[in-house]
């Protein structure tokens, strides 16, 4: 059981993505220094008047539900391990928390980048799977996808500016880049968990994770103080929260903020949760070497060269999704 004794019940700091895009030199400012303030800080922030539309949310967690409706063996059909679960089904407690050996209490779906053919990419991606059974899911799964990646890509450049680089200069590496859209289904619980959890203690691979509202509480994240605090969003925003490449990128300067889901109270354990992150990956050969405008004589480099897709690579064996 996971102590409560450190939890807080607060709110994650809210800003609104329409200040970023007003014409008001004033207002793009005070978004830049809102977001700034509470990703060198706590690391999450909630966004309102991001680009998903309601209709488009509650169209996806009905076909998200539908598809773990599915029976098991139909669902097992859709497994690519070959490929380290990168797209298609990742049956329950595959996956785990780096360092951790229990499986946690999750099956999940992945749908990936799907490249224009225009686009002049020279990286290969995974095809996505085709649910032959829903013949809505992938295409209201992709449009979530593309309004998720537009949302990400302007919460970087807003975070670009912050840290004093030229404003556009992710936007090569997130558009066309290696993201994952993961819907989650956490069943209901049936036994005592063998310290198993929803999802145990983590910090995220990526750049930054887009999270529309789950179907129910059980976020949270940990500030700096070690205190565990209940991520609550309203339902028309988005948790965002910065991933550990972006943390290395910048030096330690933006935060990477580890957080959790925990078991429900047992009177609840007959219940599922459903949530979708999107987790906005760059090309893997971006280079995620520390940015010069993030290191000084106060912050000296903290981290060696390395490529994104070295990176991932790294950390998927340590989560138990890619063999050594």
């Amino acid at each position: 059981m996971l102590s409560t004794q450190f939890l807080i019940m607060t709110n994650i700091p809210s800003v609104d993505l329409a200040d970023f895009l007003s014409d008001d030199p004033s207002r793009k400012q005070k978004f830049i220094n809102e977001i700034g303030k509470a990703y060198e800080d706590i690391g999450f922030v909630a966004l309102k008047n991001h680009f998903l539309s309601d209709q488009l949310v509650e169209n996806l967690y009905s076909e998200v539900e539908k598809f773990f409706k599915l029976p098991v063996e139909t669902k097992k059909g859709y497994e690519r391990p070959e490929i380290g679960g990168q797209r298609g089904y990742v049956s329950f407690g595959k996956e785990h928390a780096k360092g951790k050996k229990e499986g946690d209490l999750k099956e999940f779906w992945h749908f990936g980048q799907a490249v224009a053919p225009d686009a002049n990419i020279e990286e290969n991606y995974p095809e996505n799977v085709i649910v032959k059974e829903l013949p809505d899911f992938n295409k209201i799964g992709m449009e979530a996808y593309r309004m998720l990646e537009k949302t990400g890509i302007y919460v970087l450049r807003a975070l670009s500016l912050h840290i004093g680089i030229d404003e556009h200069y992710f936007d090569h590496w997130a558009s066309n880049g290696n993201s994952i859209l993961r819907p989650i289904h956490y069943p209901p619980i049936t036994s005592e968990p063998d310290n198993a959890v929803r999802a145990g203690a983590h910090g995220d691979i990526n750049l930054i994770t887009l999270l529309m509202g789950a179907s129910a509480p059980g976020l949270q994240v940990q500030n700096r103080q070690g205190e565990w605090l209940d991520a609550i969003a309203q339902e028309d925003e988005l948790v965002i929260n910065v991933g550990d490449m972006l943390q290395r990128h910048t030096n330690n300067k933006l935060k990477s903020t580890i957080h959790r889901v925990v078991n429900p109270p047992r009177e609840l354990w007959h219940t599922s949760r459903y949530s979708i992150p999107f987790f906005l990956h760059p090309r893997s050969d971006m280079k995620l070497d520390c940015l010069e405008e993030c290191v000084d004589e106060n912050n000296p480099k903290q981290h060696d060269d390395i490529t994104a897709g070295d990176f991932l690579h790294q950390r998927l064996v340590e989560i138990g999704l890619i063999k050594k």
